[in-house]
């Protein structure tokens, strides 16, 4: 694997135009287009001159007529649309995909006869291919999609695998090379081969449709078809977006991309137009359907920018070695959390990048950064501790989807009855399996599974049947999927009579495409088993149960095989409590903090909206108390001037009264508080003055010390149960029974 070790490779507009793009190569000469007022311009050095330049219309760049092999003929993207299973949208969240820029980490590759082609140079095929990708990824960046060149590899040997006219061989070739040696050796989303070899007929590029991401399929081949690096781009770019899931550009489909006379759509079908640069209409609903369908997953994570080719530079985008941020070029950052001209956070900001930073500010963890697109997506939260919403995440291959109708595979949750509504639209349905096992025991073009090494179509098992041709029941009257689909329908009698018609499709591809007449891979084909290169496999092969053991019934094993717990547990094994989520997403509820501080001061102002209240009760109460007391004091003093009257005029008390209680006012501790009510001296004392007492304290309404308990002790008190009521100056005179 390659690496550059400077950076000569720009993007950019010209000055007062809008809508004008250039991308622009430094690196040995300049070379590179220039759009401007709707025309596209080639500037590239000048042959056997030294500092000489070419500058062209695009229209007169030489390319070799050609053609993309796929040839599906898509007749209107609304049909198509609407025929989507309306349940797919069932208890998820539709990802705001246009809004999350997504990364393509991209390997081209060089085989041998490029290699020859370019003068046996590793320099200039190096360079050439960066070139390629450099255009691409302007191409891209209106989709929000950048092209992370990641890889360069020439085979300057000889081939590593086997390269060929056919392009259809050469592709399967290619891309089991890529799953076998290369992923292994460099991780990566997506791998193109750039082929000097001249393909049979007019195919210069081929590429699975809908297949980003997937280790079987994620990558095509691309045909060297041009003096500049341009043709090939374009053709890479449009072999890319088969990847995405965009189908051709047609009149039937009515696909516009605002380009003049002599540019066409980058899905136009052949190379008629010299410079096509924009994506469709028609490619942009294709590429958002297939976003929310799930192709694309790996596509979220941030690239390894140590690993990109192009070197480090300040305005590309890309946050590097010594930048704060990058928000491109000064003229197109409309970024105000970064200076586009030093790549520096602004005054205060802390972010200026990501779906996690707001403001220029860190979002809390726990808040959602990025919804589940399906039913085999797991959300992602923000960490708290990076501007970046974490690398996309979802559910382990082999895990039940749609209410255990389908297992996840890749990310997506491929059943029969959607694959016939996507056919035949709403109401269509899967056949009985007598249909799947009678029409793909034939091994013709009608009724098959797939093609075998010798690229003739091969028969099915029995236990293979249901991933073969798709069968079908119901649904409209002939295929909604292009004009040229056709409906197969066989005839199945029945042993007790009757029959059952069992519905197919044939459509008129080149070579390079699946059929999409057959089932899709990951489709559930029996209880427990999925659909693996046309076989009907035990789920067990993916090994999810295995990882789902370690979960303790938590929680789910995701893609990277970690626990993904539920809301209440914490990874990795969800065996303690916790904020939820996993390793890799974020926790789900850590932003409860601010539901736990809601919590604890609610609970605090119901305590002193509590407390006021029994303050204000005990208030009222006291002022109550004290109004008592008072009356009864004021009858105390009242009754001791009257029993001195008493004493002098030789009178006896009464039995009833209270005369001979009398004394100075001191505190006593009623209900752990303090009230005046006086200190009564005694001369004399009997069970009936005890009772007088009594009847005084009940008018203290002072009954909670329990007055029925009240007793002499011997010492001058008065007690009741634990607390003092009052104290006595002197002995009694007389002893109480």
């Amino acid at each position: 694997m390659l690496l550059l070790t400077h950076h000569c490779f720009y993007h950019g507009h010209v000055q007062d135009y809008a809508g004008s793009a250039v991308s622009l190569s430094t690196c040995s000469g300049l070379r590179g287009f220039i759009l401007f007022e709707d025309k596209a311009y080639i500037l590239e050095p000048l042959d056997g001159a030294t500092n000489e330049h070419i500058l062209y219309q695009a229209k007169n760049l030489k390319l070799a007529p050609g053609s993309c092999g796929h040839h599906l003929n898509l007749s209107g993207v609304t049909a198509r649309n609407t025929a989507q299973p309306t349940h797919m949208f069932t208890h998820r969240h539709k990802r705001e995909s246009r809004k999350s820029t997504k990364y393509v980490e991209l390997i081209i590759v060089a085989d041998n006869r490029e290699f020859q082609r370019q003068g046996k140079d590793v320099e200039k095929v190096k360079l050439r291919l960066i070139e390629i990708a450099n255009y691409v990824d302007k191409f891209y960046r209106p989709l929000n999609i950048r092209i992370a060149l990641v890889g360069v590899e020439i085979w300057n040997d000889m081939d590593k695998c086997t390269i060929t006219q056919d392009p259809f061989t050469s592709l399967h070739e290619f891309l089991d090379w890529r799953k076998l040696k290369l992923l292994p050796r460099k991780p990566h989303d997506n791998a193109q081969l750039v082929s000097g070899a001249y393909f049979q007929g007019t195919t210069i590029g081929m590429a699975p449709i809908m297949s980003m991401c997937t280790a079987e399929q994620s990558g095509g081949i691309v045909m060297d078809h041009s003096d500049s690096p341009l043709g090939a781009a374009v053709t890479l770019a449009h072999e890319l977006g088969h990847n995405f899931g965009m189908n051709h550009d047609t009149l039937e489909r009515g696909c516009n991309c605002k380009a003049s006379t002599d540019r066409g759509c980058i899905m136009n079908p052949s190379t008629g137009y010299p410079f096509p640069m924009m994506f469709s209409s028609c490619s942009k609903k294709d590429l958002e359907y297939s976003l929310e369908k799930g192709v694309g997953m790996c596509l979220f994570n941030l690239p390894e920018v140590k690993e990109s080719f192009g070197g480090p530079k300040c305005g590309n985008g890309y946050v590097e070695e010594g930048e704060e941020c990058d928000c491109g070029e000064p003229e197109e950052c409309t970024n105000q959390c970064c200076n586009a001209t030093t790549c520096t956070l602004g005054p205060g900001a802390v972010c200026a990048h990501g779906l996690c930073c707001e403001d220029c500010q860190l979002k809390p963890a726990g808040i959602l950064c990025r919804h589940s697109s399906n039913s085999c997506d797991l959300p992602e939260f923000c960490t708290g501790g990076s501007p970046h919403c974490p690398a996309n995440v979802y559910l382990h291959d082999g895990h039940s989807c749609y209410s255990v109708d389908g297992y996840c595979y890749n990310g997506m949750c491929q059943t029969h009855e959607q694959q016939c509504i996507t056919l035949w639209g709403q109401g269509a349905k899967p056949a009985p399996g007598i249909c799947f096992e009678r029409v793909n025991s034939a091994g013709d073009p009608y009724g098959n599974c797939g093609k075998d090494s010798k690229s003739s179509f091969a028969k099915c098992e029995p236990r293979d049947a249901k991933c073969g041709k798709i069968q079908c029941q119901g649904g409209a009257n002939r295929p909604v999927i292009g004009t040229n689909a056709v409906s197969i329908e066989t005839n199945i009698p029945l042993q007790e009579g009757g029959k059952i018609l069992c519905r197919g499709t044939h459509v008129y591809l080149g070579d390079d495409m699946p059929d999409p007449g057959l089932v899709l891979a990951g489709t559930k084909c029996e209880d427990g088993k999925i659909c693996l290169n046309r076989r009907c496999q035990n789920t067990s092969v993916f090994g999810v149960h295995e990882c789902a053991t370690k979960c303790h019934g938590r929680g789910v094993c995701n893609n990277k095989k970690n626990c993904h717990c539920e809301a209440h547990w914490a990874p990795p094994f969800c065996d303690k409590a916790g904020f939820g989520g996993s390793v890799d997403s974020g926790p789900v509820r850590q932003s409860d903090n601010r539901s736990l501080i809601i919590g604890l001061l609610i609970t605090t102002l119901c305590l002193l909206v509590a407390g006021l209240l029994m303050y204000i009760k005990r208030k009222i109460l006291i002022r109550l108390f004290f109004i008592n007391k008072k009356t009864t004091i004021e009858k105390l003093r009242a009754s001791t001037s009257s029993a001195r009257k008493n004493e002098a005029t030789g009178s006896k008390p009464n039995g009833n009264s209270v005369a001979d209680v009398s004394g100075d006012e001191r505190k006593v501790q009623c209900c752990k508080d303090l009230y005046s009510i006086g200190t009564w001296n005694v001369r004399s004392m009997n069970q009936g003055k005890l009772d007088v007492v009594k009847q005084e304290m009940t008018r203290l309404n002072i009954d909670i010390l329990g007055i029925r308990e009240l007793k002499w002790t011997g010492m001058g008190e008065f007690n009741s149960d634990d607390h003092q009521v009052y104290y006595c100056g002197q002995n009694p005179s007389e002893e109480m029974e």
